[in-house]
């Protein structure tokens, strides 16, 4: 039974080591017959893009000449011509992982470091008189305070040199090249950032006749107007692309060959519910990787995925976004499908202005799954039917929500129980420390307007799902715009006096209708009794004298409960 090593990215290591693997050369193969110049390949994080970078760099780079040790019994060596392949080229291997600065200048020292470290590591070029003196200079002035145009030409140079030296061109192998385009974004630098990446990137994939191929990877795909705008030979592989659909993630019968393995193949059902549902192209059940290899170790089911990163975009996103995202995470997390036009090519300007930008984020970073596809009208927009991929994931949206009305210290699940048993002055004390705490956290540090306010009932929905999803299915009925939003929660026993029909009014103060906040409650009630909801709740087999109404008034942080 072979070992279960966590976090291993090396791929030497693992062959070395003799490390549970899933063998994926055959992408080698079908990287190198299809025969593009510069491939950029998008997937989730924890995918094994780097594991495949790495067995990239092993197989072809010269470096690692004559290791057939590394790649004996795998797929790739079947084929005898592969086996001459092994080992013949320069590689220059680069990773951006690590490239998080707070700031331009920090992200861009960073990138520096990494040049640096490239050319420190291949010192030996500057050796005899391969160079001319003016190359021999320009080696030298890479340092960790180059120029923007040093560094912009500095990988383009690197090939020069190496093709002088090997008289062959070049791999180059960039893993991981979005992440400090999403540091950026998130840190206020985007537009320093993208001049400069999209000036390397250029040199380096466009304008560079010592390039044999080129290979990205990445979580999302920048849109080529930001950073690819030069770049006319660059093939794009994202999620929904067939090409290399099973390379990257497990198939099914990839992890149930290995629960066989580890004598745990009774547990196929439940694993399938925790870990499947992610689709690339139409290859449908791909297993997240790092979950299924974290099980394969601990036998515990754990969201391991979710855990392996803070999510911070995707958590800012849903937190401080719109009503009407946070209507669809509701649907999604009662376990609905939804419908969306997406774009795959992610404009990180554009993830607070465009309705629709979050949820091509959200699909490319594998938090939804693709349940159906159709294009729509003259300019065939792309409409996707969309859900939660699987069970790890709905439980890492649900532990965000939690966190949202955690970390304003209040006691939410107080407030929970005090509204199942119509204890109306706890509710108030509770929302009151609530409203507090957590509209400021919503809001952008001004007086809540109407909007923020919204935001964050919303918010409130998505937490009361959370925490009840086990004892009530929770639906509502919304109408545009501020003031109304109603909430009903359905027991899922019915006959357990312990957990009541609940019908919540949800209405911001309205200065030309109503003089105080109490008047806004009496009109939220009033509107529930008119409505009859409890007719709905009664068919359902509700007691009609098990059912609690709720009126919520807001105004600004100030709120007040009434029920009856």
């Amino acid at each position: 039974m072979k070992k279960i090593a966590i976090g291993k990215q090396s791929f030497e290591d693992i062959r070395k080591k003799d490390c549970f693997y899933i063998d994926k050369t055959y992408f080698i193969k079908d990287w190198w017959e299809s025969a593009d110049d510069v491939t950029l390949i998008t997937r989730p994080r924890r995918f094994g893009k780097t594991l495949n970078m790495d067995m990239l760099k092993c197989f072809f780079s010269n470096q690692y000449e004559g290791r057939k040790e590394l790649f004996e019994g795998l797929d790739i060596w079947k084929d005898e011509e592969y086996r001459e392949l092994q080992g013949t080229y320069p590689v220059i291997f680069l990773s951006f992982a690590d490239i998080k600065g707070n700031t331009f200048e920090m992200a861009r020292q960073q990138i520096c470091i990494k040049i640096l470290d490239l050319y420190e590591e291949n010192e030996y070029l500057l050796e005899g008189d391969m160079l001319g003196e003016s190359e021999k200079a320009f080696y030298k002035s890479v340092s960790m305070d180059m120029s923007d145009a040093i560094i912009s030409t500095s990988l383009n140079k690197l090939c020069v040199f190496m093709y002088k030296y090997y008289g062959k061109k070049v791999i180059i192998i960039l893993d991981e090249y979005d992440t400090p385009m999403q540091e950026a974004y998130m840190n206020g630098y985007w537009d320093e950032l993208v001049a400069l990446t999209r000036s390397l990137f250029n040199s380096t994939f466009k304008t560079n006749p010592y390039l044999e191929r080129g290979i990205m990877t990445g979580i999302t795909r920048v849109s080529k107007e930001s950073i690819f705008s030069d770049l006319n030979n660059l093939v794009v592989v994202t999620t929904t692309s067939n090409q290399y659909n099973t390379a990257f993630g497990f198939t099914e019968e990839e992890v149930f060959t290995a629960l066989e393995e580890q004598e745990i193949s009774d547990e196929k059902e439940k694993v399938k519910e925790w870990y499947d549902g992610f689709t690339f192209g139409n290859k449908k059940d791909i297993y997240n990787p790092w979950s299924i290899i974290n099980y394969l170790k601990f036998k515990k089911y754990e969201t391991y995925w979710a855990d392996s990163s803070s999510n911070g975009l995707v958590n800012e996103l849903i937190r401080t976004g719109s009503a009407e995202i946070k209507n669809t995470m509701e649907t999604l997390m009662a376990g609905g499908i939804v419908e969306k036009n997406i774009d795959e090519q992610i404009v990180f300007e554009q993830l607070k202005t465009n309705k629709d930008a979050v949820w091509s984020l959200l699909l490319a970073s594998g938090y939804l799954r693709i349940e159906e596809f159709r294009t729509e009208g003259r300019l065939n927009k792309k409409i996707y039917s969309l859900k939660l991929t699987n069970y790890e994931v709905e439980q890492m949206f649900g532990t965000m929500i939690e966190r949202w009305f955690g970390g304003a210290d209040v006691p939410y699940n107080e407030f929970i129980n005090a509204m199942l048993s119509g204890d109306i002055e706890s509710m108030n004390e509770y929302m009151n420390r609530v409203t507090r705490g957590v509209i400021s956290y919503f809001d952008t540090g001004k007086t809540p307007s109407d909007e923020e306010s919204e935001r964050f009932y919303h918010g409130l929905v998505l937490g009361l799902m959370v925490d009840q999803v086990d004892n009530y299915i929770l639906s509502s009925n919304r109408e545009s715009g501020f003031g109304r939003y109603d909430i009903m929660l359905e027991p899922i026993d019915k006959n357990n006096e312990k957990y009541p029909g609940i019908v919540i009014e949800f209405k911001v103060f309205n200065q030309k209708k109503e003089d105080t906040l109490e008047e806004t409650v009496e009109n939220a009630l009033r509107q529930i009794k008119e409505k009859d909801y409890d007719a709905e709740l009664i068919k359902r087999g509700v007691k009609e004298e098990n059912i609690y109404h709720y009126g919520f008034a807001f105004k600004g942080k100030e709120v007040l409960i009434d029920g009856r």
